[in-house]
Parts: structure tokens; C-alpha cells; sequence
């Protein structure tokens, strides 16, 4: 299979490729912005490495599906313009918010990317499985298993987190 015979699916790997790429660079962020919150910290390090192991996993299909798989993508290297904008809109703005708060909205921002990342999985899931390429179906089913447990931790830990901070404003 080839990625002239299932385009579609072609597109999605490239698309969650480059998700991967945004949610283990946000979640290097993470762990250091809140690197005093030593849980914090090494659970995003932790599920940072599920992002390089999905990473991995897909590259792996590079000759099968297109080279556009490649990636030499460096995830705590420069980020999009766009990931940053929270960061540097506030400093000038002096509007850092208390760290608490901060853990949260970042939390909410990598639940996103993971969600995101997740609904693609999702699709490739569905797709492959009616392209019926069990080799792929493996490799997606577990990619989508980390991605879902990453979400599920920032999930949990946002509800953790809220009711004492949000009500201590």
C-alpha cells in the first residue's frame, strides 16, 4: 500500500505527525514553566516521551506512506509563532497569572492538542481498518492509546486542580 493508493490516510499520518511534534514541544514547555511542581514536571516529561514514541511510530511508515513522514522535527527547538502567543502577549503586558493558574490554562491548551490529536487517530482508525492494513491498524491503535492517556491526565488533573483554585480567586 501506498500512499497513491489511500491519500486520505496519507494526509492524516503528515497531519497527526505534526500534532505529535506540537504537544511534545508544549509539553517540554509545560515541564518547564512549572518545573517547581516536581509532579507537573516529570508527568509531562513522561507522556513528552509517548509524543516521541508515537513520532517514531509513524516516521517508521515513512516508506510505505510518502516522505513527507520524515521528520527531523526538533521538539524543544523553535516553536510556531502562534504557540507562543500567550507568553508574549502577557509579559508585556504584566499579566502573569499566579502559577496555579497558569498550570491550568496550560493544562486546558495540551488537553486541546491532545483531543485534537486523538480525533485523528480516531480517523485513521476507521480508515484503516476499511483499508484493511492490519500492520497500520497496530501501530495506530497504540499511537492512539498514549495519546488518550495524555488526555486523560490532563483531564484529571484539571478537575483536581479547579475547585480550590477557582474559588480562591
Amino acid at each position: 500500500m501506498s500512499s497513491t493508493a489511500h491519500p486520505g490516510i496519507a494526509l492524516f499520518l503528515r497531519e497527526v505527525l505534526a500534532g505529535e511534534v506540537d504537544l511534545e514541544r508544549e509539553l517540554h514547555k509545560v515541564a518547564e514553566r512549572h518545573r517547581t511542581d516536581h509532579e507537573v514536571r516529570h508527568v509531562a516529561v513522561d507522556l513528552a516521551r509517548w509524543s516521541l514514541e508515537n513520532r517514531r511510530a509513524l516516521v517508521a511508515l515513512a516508506d510505505r506512506y510518502g516522505d513527507d513522514l520524515r521528520d527531523d522535527t526538533d521538539p524543544q527547538g523553535p516553536a510556531r509563532p502562534m504557540s507562543d502567543l500567550r507568553e508574549t502577549t502577557a509579559e508585556p503586558l504584566g499579566r502573569w497569572p499566579e502559577p496555579a493558574l497558569l498550570l491550568l490554562f496550560d493544562l486546558r491548551h495540551l488537553y486541546l492538542l491532545a483531543s485534537g490529536n486523538s480525533s485523528y487517530w480516531t480517523a485513521l482508525a476507521q480508515a484503516v481498518q476499511a483499508a484493511r492494513d492490519p500492520e497500520l491498524l497496530a501501530v495506530v491503535t497504540a499511537c492512539h492509546g498514549r495519546t488518550m492517556r495524555q488526555a486523560v491526565w490532563c483531564n484529571a488533573t484539571i478537575k483536581a486542580l479547579s475547585p480550590q483554585l477557582l474559588t480562591s480567586l
